[in-house]
């Protein structure tokens, strides 16, 4: 009888399942199917293979020994295990190897990092009197235009009203409403000026302004104030090209 024949029938007898000798044992159920059929290939080698069927006969109740003879018969006698064939993986683990570092490239690197670093200082303060100096010349060149444009502005004539221009401006101490129109009627303004407020027209041709609080603003039409004295009802004055005055 082989040795699985002999613990299937041992288990049997013992009135154990598969399962229960799983559970006594802590060997998968697979391995101890396999045993008892004779098959060893899930046990992980003859070493386990041994321990797998120890553990199974004691819990069946056979001897073992028996059974380890016969094993080593039929598969083979044992040799020396040693704790490095136990825990030695079953693939090597390739160890890489430290490369040296590279001094060459690093000297390299570093020679090119001063040669830059010599370049960019040079260049830099080359520069930078020429910079000093274009921005010293721009901040000339600026300060005498400006200097230009002040006694240009100094000197240059107020602008003028030229004759035939209605030169009209309004500013209103009390809201007034005010129309004004071309002298053939076309609208050019029409609106309430507030109290605080200012109005200016340059008209190139004859207009007519209606004021409906003439008391209430402050006219001046190419420099004069074309509203009768005392007027306090509302007003239409027809105004017309001045002379030259100042704007």
């Amino acid at each position: 009888m082989s040795i699985g024949d002999t613990l299937a029938e041992a288990r049997r007898q013992a009135g154990l399942t598969v399962t229960q000798v799983s559970q006594r044992t802590c060997i998968r159920e697979t391995i101890i199917r396999g045993i008892e059929r004779g098959d060893y290939s899930a046990c992980g080698g003859d070493f386990y293979a041994r321990g797998h069927i120890r553990s199974v006969a004691r819990a069946v109740g056979v001897d073992p020994e028996p059974l380890i003879r016969e094993y080593d018969q039929t598969q083979g006698a044992p040799r020396a295990i040693s704790a490095a064939d136990v825990f030695e993986p079953a693939t090597p683990i390739k160890i890489r190897e430290r490369r040296r570092p590279n001094w060459s490239a690093a000297m390299a690197l570093a020679l090119a990092a001063i040669v830059g670093f010599v370049v960019y200082h040079f260049v830099s303060s080359s520069a930078s009197p020429a910079a000093s100096s274009s921005g010293s010349q721009h901040a000339s060149t600026t300060t005498k235009n400006a200097t230009k444009h002040h006694a240009k502005s100094a000197t240059t004539p107020a602008p003028t009203t030229l004759a035939g221009d209605v030169v009209i401006r309004l500013s209103a101490t009390e809201n007034c409403w005010v129309m004004l129109t071309t002298a053939n009627g076309k609208q050019i303004y029409e609106g309430i000026v507030s109290a605080g407020t200012s109005k200016h027209w340059t008209e190139k041709q004859a207009v007519s302004l209606m004021l409906g609080n003439p008391e209430g603003v402050a006219l001046s039409v190419n420099g004069k104030n074309p509203v009768p004295a005392g007027s306090t009802q509302p007003v239409t004055l027809s105004l017309g090209p001045g002379q030259k005055t100042s704007s």
